[in-house]
């Protein structure tokens, strides 16, 4: 867990654990060779006797001539704010404490005082709660930075430690109130079990939690392997051939039960979604359903959103993960695009005009050649306007619903949303899709056949031929 050279953080609340970590830290600092701090994170959720808490622990570490940092938040108002259950909240911001001083380089590691009981409470949560494997892993040794040196110890063992030394410590009331469920599991249900059932049961569920987290590193290595080989970045989204996704390797010949693919599959929704959204909070088992079921049921255009604004869509062969906070409007074609544009063209009489469209990155060039065009430019005779024909005013903006004209070598007036699907263009490519509109009429949009009415043809003086650059 350590390192001779490393700054470790002890992390103090004042409870029996964390003071029983700090001594024992404190015994052996010369030994391992490292530094110590002590880091308090007040949660100001008890008054005065939070700030009592503080207090106690700054002496501690005053006594001990070791540096104290202390660290204070509002956790019942950003509970509210964000939305978070209280213990959720406690447990983000006093994690993100131990983050920044690591991240400022006052630390190396951080120290935190979970114990074998801790763990077992763990369990048991995640149990009623319902889990997999992942959940059953508990409690991690090591996670990041963060070491948990303890978590092989009962609680009770160390306050006979503490107690043979004559030192005191500080009791958190809340780990009495029988509202909060973790409270009901220390206080009622493992006792139950320890009397009931087995007495060794706190060291059996600690050790389910170590099998399950053996199991959690294999299958961690097979999903990252997995990821790397068949997962594509594109433009801030996540894409993965259906066929691979489903099928994500192949087993050895004769092996026919999907099982094994389903939970390497399921597992693979988990680490998409975490990609894209930063953690794996709030993504249920039914989710990984819905997202397995669009894939395998659903047809191309079809989409979910998943805890956090997460989006799957369905694209031909590809399932396609994004953020919608990010790109909520190319997302969704029925409502303006939160980057659209529009542009107005006005076209010279010679040469070309440039037209950059920063929300696409891009720059469009529409050129003014003679016509009739030499026989080594014969491939723009399909692609190129009349100049004489387009009226203004000229604009380039994105595609809107309802576009709609009738395409080269067509009779009928085709609507631009089914030339897209033809084409194959994505769902969310299709909202900023870059249209020229003529006198309130669509002539041209990106890779499609130019408006047959627009068309450059026989007796045409000018045409224009539009080109596309990255800006």
């Amino acid at each position: 867990m350590l390192t001779p050279g490393d700054r470790v953080g002890v992390a103090v609340s004042g409870g029996a654990d964390s003071v029983a970590l700090l001594r024992v830290f404190r015994a052996l600092r010369d030994k391992l060779g490292i530094t110590l701090l002590v880091v308090h994170f007040d949660h100001c959720l008890r008054g005065a006797e939070s700030d009592a808490d503080a207090e106690f622990v700054e002496k501690l570490a005053r006594d001990s001539k070791i540096e104290f940092i202390l660290d204070r938040e509002d956790v019942a108002a950003a509970a509210a704010k964000h939305k978070w259950n209280v213990e959720d909240a406690a447990r983000r911001l006093r994690y993100g404490f131990f983050g920044r001083l690591i991240e400022e380089g006052r630390a190396t590691r951080i120290a935190v005082a979970q114990t074998e009981d801790d763990q077992a409470e763990t369990v048991l949560a995640h149990l009623l709660r319902g889990t997999g494997i992942t959940g059953l892993a508990g409690i991690y040794p090591t996670a990041g930075s963060i070491v948990r040196p303890l978590l092989g110890e009962r609680r009770d063992a160390l306050r006979k430690y503490l107690s043979r030394f004559g030192q005191a410590w500080r009791e958190d009331s809340t780990n009495l109130d029988l509202r909060r469920q973790r409270a009901r599991i220390r206080q009622k249900l493992l006792p139950l079990l320890e009397r009931d059932f087995s007495p060794q049961i706190t060291a059996r569920l600690a050790g389910l939690a170590s099998l399950a987290r053996e199991e959690e590193s294999f299958w961690t290595a097979l999903v990252e392997d997995r990821f790397r080989a068949l997962v594509r970045k594109s433009d801030g989204s996540l894409e993965v051939r259906i066929h691979d996704f489903l099928a994500p390797m192949e087993l050895a010949h004769g092996i026919e039960h999907p099982e094994p693919l389903r939970a390497l599959t399921e597992r693979l929704v988990r680490r998409l979604y975490q990609e894209v959204n930063g953690d794996r909070r709030g993504l249920t088992a039914q989710h990984v359903e819905q997202v397995i079921h669009l894939a395998s049921k659903s047809s191309s255009g079809r989409r979910i959103e998943l805890p956090g604004g997460i989006l799957v869509e369905r694209s031909f062969g590809d399932l396609v993960f994004s953020s919608a906070r990010g790109v909520s409007g190319a997302l969704r074609e029925t409502s303006r695009p939160s980057n659209a544009y529009q542009y107005s063209v006005r076209l010279p009489e010679r040469g070309a005009v440039t037209v950059p469209v920063p929300e696409l990155k891009r720059r469009f060039c529409l050129k003014l050649i003679d016509w009739p065009i030499a026989e080594r430019d014969t491939k723009r005779d399909t692609e190129a306007l009349d100049a004489d024909l387009l009226r203004g005013p000229l604009i380039l903006r994105n595609w809107r619903q309802g576009d709609a004209y009738r395409p080269r070598g067509r009779r009928q007036e085709k609507k631009l949303k089914d030339m897209f699907l033809a084409g194959r263009v994505r769902s969310r490519d299709r909202a900023c899709w870059p249209v020229l509109e003529s006198g309130g009429r669509v002539v041209w949009a990106r890779g499609m056949p130019p408006a047959g009415d627009f068309c450059a043809r026989e007796g045409t003086r000018t045409g224009v031929v539009i080109e596309e650059d990255h800006l």
